[in-house]
């Protein structure tokens, strides 16, 4: 029938009319995102949107990304945060080769400053449906060839599949900076940054410089001191290599939101979210017993949930100043009963442990427990050793020199540490 065809093609030629001028989660060098127009671009798949936005008690303006189904909005992104517009005037725009974001006559208070030639293909800028925001050459969509990505410049949300630590490639460090507060989106005073400097890497969360939790070092399954997070059902993967020093997570159950954020409080925590429901789950937060801060016992003392005071000696060591150790301040930890004589010292096995900071250790891949033992003992300097792996029964041999610091124990997570004793301490 001929009014049928004639309708259906009305109604189809409409239907192009009303397109919006740009897709979805695209915006290409011709177009702009306006605080006025109130347009978003949206992740394919629906779970982000990138748009500007003003916290509940601000006329500050910021650009951002959030979660799109959430009736309460929890931002993983945000652009400007230190630089907020000032008012409802602000444009997002494609400018040469850079992302600008332009504010009150036309000034830039933010963009991504990238300084390359002039390229022949035009430039798009994608929110993907990870919810990372990436520049592209328009005919080029590999991952790696990325002119600009947000999730190279986290702000204090680690989303799956972004990472956190060192591209060794390019010099960059991603860490997370928390909120000042939770409606002021500027950076605040607690961050968590991994420390590839010395010994292991260990991820640290600092306030401000001075440091408040150790993460522990990588186990193979896990971060050593944060054992809640080895029992959840997505992937995680800690990368050393000569291109990466990274951790990342990947979801096995897309049904599922999660990510780690740290709080303006000083908190860092993972948070899951079954999107049907919703409130926030916090499935786990670091430091959460005293036990769990920096440091809270001195050298050679661990710190133990269950006994009080926390703080404890290891086997065959005293409390170095024993007035302050019985008024609970335990900061100057313990010390030796028996110097060590290097040759006929053994080694008491400590089950269940944070690891000691690994600022002073060494480590060695290639060998097992036994060659560890070995190699501590012929080494007069060695005070402790551990399987650097703990999979597969463990493998491969992390030895301290120095002192044995920040240790507290686990009732079932942790490792076995041997630290090294001299004879008569071995009773």
């Amino acid at each position: 029938d001929n009014s049928y065809t004639l309708s259906f093609l009305f109604v189809f030629y409409v239907l192009i009319l009303l397109r919006p001028a740009f897709s979805i989660n695209t915006l290409s060098s011709t177009e702009s995102l306006t605080i006025s127009s109130n347009r978003t671009l949206v992740s394919p798949g629906n779970v982000f949107e990138l748009g500007f936005f003003r916290t509940t008690s601000s006329s500050r303006w910021y650009l951002g990304i959030w979660y799109k189904k959430l009736s309460e909005r929890t931002y993983v992104w945000v652009a400007n945060r230190d630089n907020p517009l000032s008012n409802s005037i602000g444009t997002l725009k494609i400018s040469g080769n850079n992302l600008v974001l332009l504010g009150h006559s036309n000034k830039s208070v933010w963009s991504t400053n990238l300084t390359r030639g002039s390229e022949r293909s035009t430039v798009v800028a994608e929110l993907l449906a990870n919810g990372n925001f990436v520049m592209r050459d328009s005919n080029n969509n590999d991952a790696s060839e990325f002119l600009w990505q947000s999730f190279d410049f986290p702000t204090d949300t680690l989303l799956p599949e972004m990472k956190l630590g060192y591209d060794l490639k390019t010099g960059l460090n991603r860490f997370l900076t928390s909120w000042r507060s939770s409606d002021d989106p500027s950076s605040g005073d607690y961050s968590y940054k991994l420390d590839t400097q010395r010994g292991l890497p260990e991820f640290y969360l600092l306030q401000g410089d001075a440091r408040e939790h150790r993460s522990g070092p990588w186990n193979g399954i896990g971060f050593n001191g944060i054992p809640e997070d080895q029992k959840w059902s997505y992937m995680y993967n800690f990368t050393e290599n000569s291109e990466e020093v990274a951790y990342t997570f990947l979801m096995t159950n897309n049904s599922f939101y999660s990510r780690l954020t740290l709080s303006p409080s000083g908190y860092f925590q993972r948070l899951t979210l079954n999107p049907s429901t919703v409130d926030w789950n916090v499935f786990w937060s670091s430091p959460n017993h005293q036990c769990d801060m920096y440091r809270m016992c001195g050298p050679y003392s661990y710190c133990d949930v269950n006994t009080s005071p926390s703080c404890n000696c290891i086997q065959g060591f005293n409390p170095e100043n024993v007035q302050q150790w019985a008024l609970r301040i335990s900061i100057s930890g313990c010390i030796r009963r028996t110097r060590l004589s290097c040759s006929g010292d053994g080694f008491t096995r400590m089950k269940n442990m944070k690891l000691p900071e690994t600022a002073m250790a060494v480590v060695d891949r290639s060998i097992g427990v036994k060659e560890c033992k070995k190699r501590c003992l012929s080494n007069c300097n060695c005070t402790a050793f551990a399987n650097a792996d703990i999979r597969n029964g463990g493998t491969g041999c992390v030895i301290w020199t120095g002192r044995l610091d920040d240790m507290r124990n686990y009732v079932t997570d942790g490792q076995d540490l041997y630290v090294r004793l001299a004879a008569a301490d071995l009773v």
